[in-house]
């Protein structure tokens, strides 16, 4: 059995990190393409400004349009390749992250992931989700290799809106819950191998330590300071979920995230928002053990995670909305069809409609 594992060349996570910024670019080069939108970069600038003063390079704003689409990626290919630059910087969340990573894939150049924000796995990973320019899920688009570096600064984490904190918590919660599944189905990961004992570990502490330090990190957050517990869900959310996901596989969660693209009125939710309730879905779908379900329910509601459909937006739930949900979740090629049994739309749709009613608030 090939067993495969990957994951970044370098991590590095601690408060006041991003000021260090200019000597890691120099380890690629001398001028760097920021990607990043202008609210994003302008939380960060003075650390920005601190990191060229520290140690010297050139910075380039390529901005962000918000919406990681083939017209973004290929606008900021353009640049790269005019401009000249050295290394590519995505700043930002996930969307940007994943525009960095595809902007880099493609001008053949080295990427530092700067996550502004904890709230998805998509900072460690070799992968990029398209979106049009609409919001809607198109596809994933691996790569080779994982980000040259990923740079964390948990202070600037820690400043955030507490939401996206919250929402990576989401996103964090499928990893362990889709890895058993894959490990008792002997799916292949995104590198095409089985999962390792250590990256099955990985999944594993990253679902413990949830449990044990959600509640006291998003108290730090929400008051903008780094404890020790904020330092442990950052790296959760963003280290042990992004290796734990990628190297052990993914299942149900994320492909009912994808159904619930097709729903306008989930676009203002947050990927890990989405993934939280297709977690629950999951463990419906697989019959998970009562005691198990109730648990991930009344963890997702202390948190403030979505746990029914009213909590995502979505006020009439009809089958006709839970069957094109259903239907989009279980496309060819979904990673839905790694759980350990054949599954099928009406499965799903039944699965939603059961979680939806077990989800719902008193």
């Amino acid at each position: 059995m090939k067993k495969v594992m990957i994951s970044p060349s370098k991590y590095v996570q601690g408060e006041n990190e991003l000021c260090n910024l200019g000597e890691y670019v120099k380890a690629f080069g001398n001028k760097a393409l920021l990607i990043s939108s202008k609210d994003d970069q302008g939380r960060v600038q003075s650390l920005l400004d601190e990191a060229k003063q520290r140690s010297p390079f050139e910075l380039l704003s390529g901005g962000f349009n918000l919406e990681c689409s083939w017209a973004e990626v290929k606008r900021l290919k353009a640049v790269v390749e005019v401009e000249g630059c050295d290394v590519v910087i995505g700043l930002g969340g996930g969307k940007s992250l994943d525009t960095a990573k595809a902007c880099a894939y493609l001008t053949k150049k080295p990427v530092i992931i700067v996550p502004t924000i904890a709230s998805t796995d998509a900072p460690c990973s070799a992968l990029a989700v398209i979106y049009t320019e609409h919001g809607e899920f198109e596809e994933y688009f691996f790569f080779p290799q994982n980000p040259n570096l990923v740079l964390v600064d948990t202070g600037v984490i820690a400043r955030a809106p507490v939401r996206f904190l919250v929402a990576g918590m989401g996103d964090a919660l499928s990893t362990w819950i889709e890895a058993r599944a894959c490990a008792k189905s002997f799916a292949q990961n995104a590198s095409h191998g089985n999962s390792t004992m250590a990256a099955n570990a990985i999944a594993k502490l990253c679902y413990e330590t949830l449990f044990e330090d959600s509640l006291k990190a998003k108290a730090a957050c929400e008051a903008n300071v780094v404890t020790m517990a904020l330092e442990n869900v950052i790296e959760a959310n963003i280290l042990l979920s992004g290796l734990g996901f990628e190297s052990s596989g993914l299942a149900a969660c994320h492909s009912i995230h994808n159904g619930l693209t097709v729903l306008e009125e989930t676009h203002k939710f947050f990927h890990g928002e989405k993934v939280a309730f297709g977690a629950i879905v999951q463990l419906v779908l697989e019959n998970a053990p009562q005691e198990e379900l109730e648990r991930t329910i009344k963890y997702c509601q202390s948190v403030g995670l979505p746990t029914c459909f009213a909590d995502l937006g979505v006020t009439e739930v009809t089958p006709e909305k839970v069957m094109k949900v259903a239907i989009g979740a279980t496309a060819e090629g979904e990673t839905i069809h790694n759980m350990p049994f054949p599954v099928t739309a009406e499965m799903v749709c039944g699965a939603i409609f059961a979680a939806d009613k077990l989800g719902a608030h008193a």
